[in-house]
């Protein structure tokens, strides 16, 4: 059996799949991503811990598709931005791994925001977003000035894919795509800005060089190996963010010209041919030379709908919450979920609520406000009018109602295609090439990608028409 590995180094659960030349899945593993929280504002993942969900995770993959480590001839991966480790002069971690999700810095450095105010970062950048505490940068910052003693001894600053890449191959090397969510990357030139780097206090030396996502970063050594039991040899290409290579995954370019995300975030995702940052949009490199990814998101996804059924709802699961919505109209009888519910008190965060709203009009409410804030994404990436298709990657393509939602609301035919962990696949389309099965990612997304189901506007003609 000849195999590729996909990993997603997701937020929730990292997921490794293994796919033959044919595009199918033969094995998945899934490993919860269990974090050490000291107090409710740390999110933190020991290293030893990662190596432990990534090893136990390839060995249910593996188990799964009844096969041995050394089918595995390449693998790639996606990624979480702004979740990084700093390493010290024997490459010993310094810091467990420091989760995107952490909340420690309350206030923005003075350092930020004058970078963030320069007249030339969004050009050189692309990072048309505000600057956020959430930020790896700024975590960066707290180091500097809360735990000095950390930071002098860091000979490298990896994000969480350069770290995987570091120990894997032995090289200090990323992908450029994660890399430009540190804002302090020349997005056109694939280096890092030094100017930027000078005015927040970051060595350049200490950061792995960003390759363009899909370049191989070398193969397994044998050190590398005994981390999670790969064989030696075989080529490791360094993939780019998680939305990237879930749009690809889910066929982006090929089946339609937008793929959104319905996950912990909202998210949508571009291709273009040419670098044109402006506000409210992340831009990115993109897999091939003077191609780039454009970005948008909001806080206002599938977490609102877990933090109802938690809060409210803990007798239902979340699947049982979205089978009570369908049983709900449009405009859910009168009651408006506001965007990110889950931010105000109580239920504040909705309006008109009476006696008479069920469990399932709060979690169609609420669907119905993701796909609205949907629709300015779009409008945000896609300014000359409404795209022809839409793929859709995140829990949120599992359902057939949300997805007919958001083309009812939108007027966009959605599409989902068959595999399920697209993040997974676009990452294993990138090792397919790395171990010659195809020249390019578009002659893998031919053989690979197969629809499963379409969500056409309820209020379009029918076909034939």
């Amino acid at each position: 059996m000849e195999l590729v590995l996909g990993i997603d180094l997701g937020t929730s659960y990292f997921k490794l799949g293994l796919f033959g030349c044919d595009g199918k899945l033969h094995g998945l593993g899934r490993g919860a991503v269990e974090t050490d929280k000291n107090n409710d504002s740390r999110c933190e993942l020991p290293t030893k811990k990662f190596w432990t969900i990534l090893r136990d995770s390839l060995n249910q993959a593996l188990a799964e598709a009844g096969a041995k480590a050394t089918d595995i001839l390449a693998l790639g991966y996606s990624s979480q931005a702004s979740s990084f480790v700093l390493l010290d002069e024997k490459d010993q971690p310094l810091t467990p791994l420091i989760l995107w999700p952490d909340a420690r810095v309350k206030e923005i450095d003075p350092a930020i925001t004058k970078l963030w105010q320069r007249e030339d970062f969004l050009t050189v950048t692309g990072f048309g977003i505000e600057h956020s505490p959430q930020l790896m940068v700024s975590k960066l910052k707290w180091f500097q000035k809360t735990r000095p003693d950390i930071w002098s001894k860091a000979r490298r600053i990896m994000t969480i894919a350069d770290y995987l890449t570091f120990i894997i191959t032995g090289n200090p090397v990323g992908d450029a795509g994660t890399a430009s969510l540190l804002g302090t990357l020349d997005i056109q030139n694939l280096r890092w800005w030094d100017e930027a780097l000078k005015l927040v206090g970051i060595c350049p030396e200490k950061l792995s060089k960003p390759l363009r996502p899909g370049t191989i970063a070398g193969a397994v050594t044998q050190s590398g190996s005994k981390f999670m039991g790969l064989p030696t040899g075989i080529p490791f290409v360094v993939g780019s963010l998680d939305h990237h290579l879930a749009a690809i995954g889910a066929g982006l370019g090929k089946i339609g010209e937008i793929s959104e995300s319905t996950g912990t975030v909202l998210a949508c995702i571009k291709t273009a041919e040419k670098c044109n940052p402006v506000k409210n949009k992340c831009v990115g490199p993109g897999f091939h030379e003077n191609w780039f990814n454009e970005l948008t998101f909001s806080s206002n996804g599938a977490s609102v709908l877990a933090w109802y059924q938690q809060a409210y709802a803990p007798q239902l699961s979340v699947a049982e919450l979205v089978e009570l919505a369908e049983e709900v109209p449009p405009g859910c009888d009168g009651l408006v979920a506001k965007p990110c519910a889950n931010q105000y008190p109580g239920l504040d965060g909705f309006e008109n609520a009476t006696a008479k709203h069920t469990p399932g009009h709060f979690a169609r409410a609420i669907m119905e406000s993701v796909a609205a804030t949907l629709g300015g994404l779009v409008e945000d990436l896609y300014p000359q009018g409404r795209p022809g298709k839409i793929v859709a990657t995140g829990g949120g393509a599992k359902s057939d109602l949300w997805l007919q939602i958001k083309a009812d609301l939108l007027g966009v035919e959605f599409v989902r295609t068959q595999c399920h962990e697209p993040a997974c696949m676009g990452a294993a389309m990138l090792a397919a090439v790395a171990a010659d099965w195809f020249a390019t990612i578009a002659q893998a997304s031919e053989t690979w990608l197969k629809i499963d189901s379409t969500f056409k506007p309820t209020n379009s003609p029918a076909e034939g028409d």
